[in-house]
Order: structure tokens, then sequence, then C-alpha cells
């Protein structure tokens, strides 16, 4: 029987061949990709759309994201953040900084982070997703940024199998959700924890910018306003409150001005409403206007 030690460096060997054969092997998809460009627009127009094999823009191989590349030697994306996303998820900021992405915040209609003139992302944590769903908020969401985003897509943060732990909403009713979202066209990838949301954000920036040479634009959304639907932006404006939150308190409290003047009971009404939450609230509507005032 083969020691310890020369089963580790056979694999470690066998690791090192397979990355070489990966990459030798990408590198000669690449190759034949562009020679089939290259004779593809040497050929007389005959009227025929090309086939997916010959329609490639020469961008969908891994070749630049497999070289290593030094700090500083290339180009950084620019992510637009919704702020009330920038609070509650410093860390996913934080982190697309120390990765040299810029990123601007403002405060979005829709979606969460804008990544071109054709590309934003609503983000959802495992538990945000199911609660959207008893409150039938996530469709609405996404199919209006989709209207104005064509490339949007659905990113849900966590582990999803953790779906079978709730009480309030069956398995089969996640999966039947997910499944309706992607039949209708909304893209969906499911990252395991905040450091991969960021890699996954920063790649997809790149590619949209960088190769596709798209630059994030804020659209504006076509507005068919209801009172309801004031009220609702109304509170949702607030810190960490957001629409699910924001509707929650209007079915609690009915209106507005009921629900500001009982800040203090919202821990007792709405779940995810704890002190943290209420008292950055209460520093909003308490506190004397002055320009550029920062929240504490």
């Amino acid at each position: 029987m083969a020691s310890p030690s020369f089963r580790v460096s056979f694999f470690l060997v066998l690791a090192v061949q397979t990355k070489k054969r990966d990459y030798a092997y990408a590198k000669r998809f690449a190759h034949e990709q562009r020679l089939l460009i290259d004779a593809n627009h040497n050929k007389p127009n005959t009227g025929i759309v090309p086939s997916s094999e010959t329609a490639m823009s020469g961008n969908e191989t891994l070749i630049p994201f497999m070289k290593e590349k030094k700090p500083g030697d290339e180009a950084q994306p620019t992510l637009i953040v919704d702020s009330r996303e920038a609070s509650s998820a410093s860390k996913i900021v934080k982190g697309l900084i120390e990765k040299g992405a810029n990123v601007k915040t403002e405060c979005l209609e829709k979606g969460d982070y804008i990544l071109s003139d054709e590309c934003a992302v609503e983000r959802k944590t495992v538990s945000d997703f199911v609660y959207t769903l008893t409150r039938r908020y996530l469709f609405e969401q996404i199919f209006k940024l989709k209207e104005v985003y064509p490339k949007s897509l659905l990113l849900i943060e966590g582990y999803m199998p953790m779906i079978y732990k709730f009480s309030k909403i069956q398995p089969v009713a996640v999966w039947g959700a997910m499944f309706n979202l992607a039949k209708n066209g909304i893209p969906m990838v499911n990252t395991s924890s905040q450091k991969e949301t960021i890699d996954f954000l920063y790649v997809a920036a790149k590619q949209e910018q960088i190769v596709e040479k798209r630059s994030p634009t804020v659209h504006a959304f076509k507005h068919n306003e209801t009172i309801s639907d004031s009220q609702v932006y109304f509170l949702a404006s607030l810190p960490n409150i957001g629409r699910e939150k924001a509707t929650a308190l209007l079915q609690s409290y009915q209106t507005p001005f009921n629900a500001m003047i009982n800040v203090d009971d919202w821990s007792k009404t709405v779940d995810g409403l704890g002190p943290v939450i209420t008292n950055k609230v209460k520093n909003v509507i308490n506190t004397p206007y002055k320009e550029d005032t920062p929240q504490r």
C-alpha cells in the first residue's frame, strides 16, 4: 500500500496536470471559435442567420478569467448600489471596494445593484426570499425591474436547504415560485455567503462593463402611483424598512401617521423590526433638519 506522502504527491501532480489540460482546452476552444468567427465574416451575406456556434462574439470563453493579472493592470467596474441596500449590507459594499470596484450609492426605485444599462440585480437572502413569497411582492418587484433592465436577475444569498425548516411556507411553494420566475425569463443565482455575493457581483460588473462595454445607468420607471403606493414608498424609504416591512406596518396600523406615532411598538407587531431599526427611524423623524446631517 502506498505511503501517505506518496499519495499526497500523486494528487498534487494530478491537480497540476488537470489544471494544465483545462487551460489548454480553453485556449484551443477560444482559438477555434475565433477561426469560425473570421470564416463567417468572410462569407457573402446570404440572408441566413448564423447558428449559435458561429454567432459568438469571442468573449464567451474562460480565458479572460483564467489569466493572472497584477493589481492595477486592468480597468475596474462601477456598481450603483441602492442606499438602503448599502446600509443593510455594508459588508458587501466594503468587499466590492476592497476588490477595487467603484461604488456609488443612490436611492433606487427598483433593484439593489445596477451593473449596466441593461443589467440590474435584486438581492434576497433565503429568509427574505421566503418572506416575499408570503407577501406576494417578489414577482411585482422583479418583473418591473426587467421591464427597464432586460438582463435583470435575482440573486438569492444563503443556504437553500434551510427552506425545509420554515413552518409558514412549504418547500414546494418555494420551488414552484422559482420555476415560475425561471420560465418567465428571470435568471437566478444562488450564493452561499456574502463573500460569494461580492465575487459574483464584481465579476458580473466586469463582464458587463469591461468586456461588453456597457455603462451602469439609472433608468426611470413608469409610474401608475396610487395613494397606497405613495404610503408604502414613504415608509419604505426609512432606514432598513423596505417595501415588505412598510406594507406589513400599514396592514397593522392602517395609515403612515399611526405607524409613525407607534414606532415604539413596531417590534411587537412586525417581525424583524427590533430596537436597532426603530432607533434609526426615530433618529430620522425626530432630528431637526440640517443639510448633510450624518445618520447615527
